[in-house]
């Protein structure tokens, strides 16, 4: 029977491309309209607040980044999960793992805001904030700590609903958050002059919209098995989900502790540079957000290809996922070069979206976009493997292409370039880093999938 049922889902009979279309655009959206919360946010705060408002909301990036580790660590980790045992025909081993991931969703949500309220100067502190910019990155950061619940919720329930094979709920779920930060921000901002904190009640408000919609889903539309036994936490399930799982967020933890590092080693050198200290922070903040667009097209559309790739290697269709990679690796090199011209031809006119500055702000803008992103058209290639390993339930493959950008490559190139090359050192790390870290991602894809046969492994 299950065999059967296997044979007609369209993970199995639906042709590629319009799978891929289909999972891949609404997980596209949602990584988008995710990282809308903060480039609206820099936007608004650009133009509303200056400099050192963009600097502020470059000094809390981290947070939001250990909040992203940890919504992919627990959504992640039980969408592949459930999609393994889903096509494997195990349906309610399935839905108690999802049972787990959303509880612990939760859990976890509430334990980093109050560890952000309550040590809030500290954190900052380490985040490398400037006497210029604590008050900023106080005021904002103090108020999105309240949000932070809702945030993990909702991108962590986000791939639950998507791997329920409701992708357009899913999607539906962020826009709607999206588009009400977007319409707060300027009215905060603008129109009660409420400065950076309207621009963080704006983004809190949107994050408990997209929250109460994740939970409405579960609670009515969702179309797997849960009862509220299966939200009980169970070991054998956490241990699941975290192994699956862990892969994008050790990803995503060495995003932030480059993001710590380079934001320390900007202070320090950009002081002994011509730009000082805040300029640095400032454009660094600004281009990340930049590249946060990039990067939400090549994750979601790894994330989308996820259930396609899990349910069909479950279902022992290996014909299907290794077409579905190379297909994902077409769509991933294409848009890498789209924005790599962007990147090198429009600088200047990006970096002008997020607000004004001096001379020396846009030089450094330009020179710090054109050689730390030189590399961006093959950047999309190591996070889709890494997803692509995950979905397979091979972890520890997802694990070390995950690792190889940030902590194997970038992070100590950061720390030694600027010692011979002082502020331009950060720069000429970066793609050298994603260089390195496309090799690896490629060769070890290309010796999985010569494993790979149509008939199995």
């Amino acid at each position: 029977m299950n065999e059967r049922r296997n044979i007609m889902n369209p993970l199995v009979t639906e042709r590629i491309e319009k799978l891929i279309a289909k999972f891949a655009i609404p997980a596209i959206i949602s990584m988008l309209v995710s990282s809308l919360y903060n480039i609206v946010d820099q936007i608004f705060i650009g133009q509303g607040v200056g400099m050192l408002g963009n600097a502020a909301t470059n000094i809390a990036f981290p947070i939001s980044i250990i909040c992203t580790a940890t919504a992919l660590l627990l959504g992640i980790g039980s969408a592949s999960n459930f999609n393994l045992k889903s096509g494997a025909g195990e349906s309610e081993e399935a839905s108690k793992i999802v049972g787990t991931g959303l509880a612990m969703l939760v859990i976890c949500g509430v334990i980093i805001a109050v560890v952000v309220l309550f040590f809030l100067d500290p954190l900052l502190q380490l985040f490398g904030v400037t006497p210029d910019v604590l008050p900023y990155a106080q005021d904002y950061t103090g108020i999105t700590a309240f949000g932070i619940p809702f945030l993990i919720l909702t991108t962590g329930g986000n791939h639950l609903i998507r791997a329920d094979s409701s992708p357009t709920y899913s999607m539906a779920c962020m826009l709607t958050g999206a588009i009400i930060n977007t319409i707060l921000d300027p009215l905060f901002i603008f129109g009660f002059h409420w400065g950076i904190k309207g621009a963080a009640w704006a983004t809190i408000i949107g994050q408990i919209i997209s929250g109460i919609l994740v939970i409405v889903y579960f609670l009515r539309f969702r179309k797997l098995e849960l009862s509220w036994s299966m939200l009980r936490p169970k070991g054998k399930y956490l241990r699941a989900i975290v192994s699956l799982g862990m892969a994008s967020c050790i990803n995503q933890i060495a995003m932030a502790i480059v993001q710590i590092v380079m934001n320390n080693t900007l202070r320090h050198y950009g002081a002994e540079s011509m730009y000082g200290t805040d300029i640095p922070l400032a454009c660094v903040g600004v281009i990340s957000k930049v590249n946060m667009v990039f990067m939400a097209i090549c994750i979601g559309i790894s994330q989308g290809c996820q259930p396609i790739w899990g349910f069909n290697y479950g279902a022992g269709q290996y014909d299907r996922v290794k077409q579905t990679y190379k297909k994902a690796f077409q769509i991933s090199l294409t848009i890498g070069i789209i924005f790599f011209l962007c990147f090198q031809l429009f600088p200047r006119q990006l970096v002008s979206i997020f607000g004004t500055g001096s001379e020396e702000y846009f030089r450094f803008a330009e020179r710090y976009f054109r050689i730390f992103m030189l590399m961006t058209f093959i950047n999309g290639i190591q996070p889709m493997s890494s997803g692509f390993f995950t979905s397979i339930g091979k972890a520890k493959l997802g694990i070390v292409v995950s690792l190889t950008r940030q902590i194997i490559f970038l992070l100590p190139l950061i720390l030694i370039f600027p010692l011979f090359m002082g502020i331009d050192g950060v720069m000429y790390a970066g793609p050298i880093a994603d260089g390195a870290a496309a090799v690896v991602a490629i060769g070890y894809s290309v010796r999985e999938l010569k494993k790979f046969r149509e008939d199995g492994i």
